[in-house]
């Protein structure tokens, strides 16, 4: 798993390296400029790009970066200038440094670029902590440098980005490459910022995760209120194909109920097929068995599209507990409505569910059941694992999608904390967060996967992943990390299933075939 850090948080490791390891600044803006020339030397692969360079400069830290960048690429032969946007006068220490030594070494410099003449422009004016939007001369600049044919490249994240949320402050440059230091910043997780930043390389530059950031004004992680800025933050992850080690390997003496068990409560009238892709998610992500308990209507549609699967159809006290006793995961919500008799079968298996201590996924119509009935939430566990999308969320917490988009991690925070259970807030950046205030932020997946039944998939890959350490629960990680693999499981499928089928014309089903493929070398 890799950081994600705050612009706070990145200030405050990068002031300890300097202090507490003695590395000084000048050395890590020098290691910044070198790694983001060698990741522009690996692209320039033809003389197109590197056939006349523009480095764009503020006045803070990142602008001294640039400059550094723009003398390195002119020591090594590549025709490249530097543009002075920031002031003078307002020069950071370090940033004058390299000011005098790109003068030193006569590094070109242009007043009034002739910007169309460019092969590539690199953007060094703002770094992470810009906070308030870019306007005047700034502006104009950023304009101008996004309106060129030229290739882009930013330094450490594109200028006029919130380095925290992803928001575009006014303008914000559009870069092709950003070359970001240490940690990945979290406004380049979310949208627009990441889609701003193109493709993203986190270098190492020598700043590490070794120090405790104080708190400030003693605020507690997470807590703000919708709508204001969170200036702590609780930490934060993003998962990696490696990460799908953690699922444990298959014994090789198990069986069918080794593996786990799902029951599925799903399904009302003519609605079959969120309870079909639930269940069929389960079994291709590794579940041993699935019960599906839904109305008799879909009993023999579920039962020809998939004969893997049990069905039950009674909804009875014996019946219910014996289904119930047989499970290890329980699912509750894909496409069950919100009549009074789904409400009837939503609440059996979610009081009884949690009675039982088992994991229980809820998801769609059992969010919104739990919206109307919020008495419900008294049977929450710490092992619940609930999956609202943006507009789920807003009818849970009495708010507008726009107030949940603006702040969602700490709505996804907060609404784990209320509840002690793991929130999967469902969005283009889906934030998995636990009562801990532990924080994952899934950059896998892509808009093929914004298909109807890609929820309902989900849950069943939730369940499976719950289902994997059952063989082996004395070593099973925390729910949110389990969910967290299920999120990024789910989107690694969806974008094998992009790159086979495109991302036009994929369906959950598409998704549901890939998971098999991804979990190869994860089994025995």
């Amino acid at each position: 798993m890799k950081k994600v850090v705050t612009c706070r948080e990145m200030k405050a490791l990068d002031e300890a390296t300097i202090r507490e390891k003695g590395i000084p600044s000048c050395v890590l803006m020098e290691r910044a400029a070198l790694k983001t020339v060698e990741e522009m030397e690996k692209r320039f692969q033809g003389r197109e790009k590197k056939e006349r360079v523009l480095v764009v400069c503020g006045s803070g830290n990142n602008g001294g970066d640039g400059i550094a960048v723009a003398r390195i690429l002119f020591l090594r032969g590549i025709r490249s200038e530097l543009y002075f946007a920031g002031s003078v006068e307002r020069m950071t220490e370090d940033t004058r440094r390299q000011w005098e030594i790109a003068e030193n070494y006569q590094v070109p410099r242009v007043n009034n670029p002739a910007w169309s003449e460019y092969t590539t422009i690199v953007d060094a004016i703002f770094g992470v902590g810009l906070a308030r939007p870019v306007e005047g001369h700034y502006a104009q600049v950023i304009h101008k440098m996004n309106d060129t044919d030229a290739w882009k490249v930013a330094v450490d994240i594109p200028s006029g980005v919130d380095g925290d949320n992803g928001k575009e402050l006014g303008i914000a440059f559009r870069a092709d490459l950003t070359v970001t230091f240490a940690f990945r910043k979290r406004g380049m997780c979310f949208y627009p910022g990441r889609m701003y930043a193109g493709e993203t390389i986190v270098a190492d530059i020598g700043i590490y995760d070794t120090f405790e950031i104080p708190e400030k004004n003693g605020e507690a992680p997470d807590t703000a209120p919708l709508g204001e800025d969170c200036k702590k933050m609780s930490p934060a992850w993003h998962l990696e194909m490696d990460d799908l080690k953690l699922l444990p390997l298959r014994v090789p003496y198990g069986n069918k109920g080794t593996f786990g068990k799902v029951l599925i409560v799903a399904g009302t009238e003519g609605m079959c097929g969120a309870a079909f892709l639930s269940a069929s998610a389960a079994f291709s992500a590794g579940a041993g068995m699935v019960k599906i308990q839904t109305v008799e209507e879909n009993r023999i549609p579920l039962q020809t599209l998939l004969p893997e699967a049990m069905v039950t159809c009674r909804f009875e006290e014996e019946e219910n507990r014996k289904s119930l006793d047989w499970c290890d995961v329980l699912v509750v919500g894909p496409g069950l409505g919100v009549s009074g008799r789904s409400r009837e079968r939503a609440e059996w298996f979610l009081s009884h569910g949690g009675e039982s201590g088992k994991p229980v996924i809820l998801d769609a119509d059992g969010l919104n059941l739990l919206a109307v009935h919020p008495e419900w939430k008294s049977y929450i566990r710490e092992n619940w694992i609930l999956t609202p999308h943006l507009g789920e969320m807003a009818r849970l917490r009495g708010s507008t999608i726009g107030e949940i988009q603006d702040s969602i991690v700490p709505a996804a925070v907060q609404w784990a904390k209320e509840t002690k259970a793991v929130c999967v807030l469902k969005d283009a950046c889906t934030v998995v967060a636990d009562a801990a205030g532990n924080t994952f932020l899934n950059l896998a997946g892509n808009p093929g996967m914004a298909t109807a039944g890609s929820g309902d998939v989900l849950s069943g890959v939730l369940a499976s992943v719950c289902c994997h350490y059952f063989a082996d629960r004395q070593n099973a990680p925390d729910y949110g990390i389990q969910a967290a693999l299920g999120v990024y499981l789910h989107s690694a499928a969806g974008d094998m299933a992009a790159r086979e089928v495109g991302i036009k014309g994929m369906t959950a089903r598409d998704i549901i075939g890939m998971l098999p493929e991804v979990l190869k070398g994860r089994t025995i």
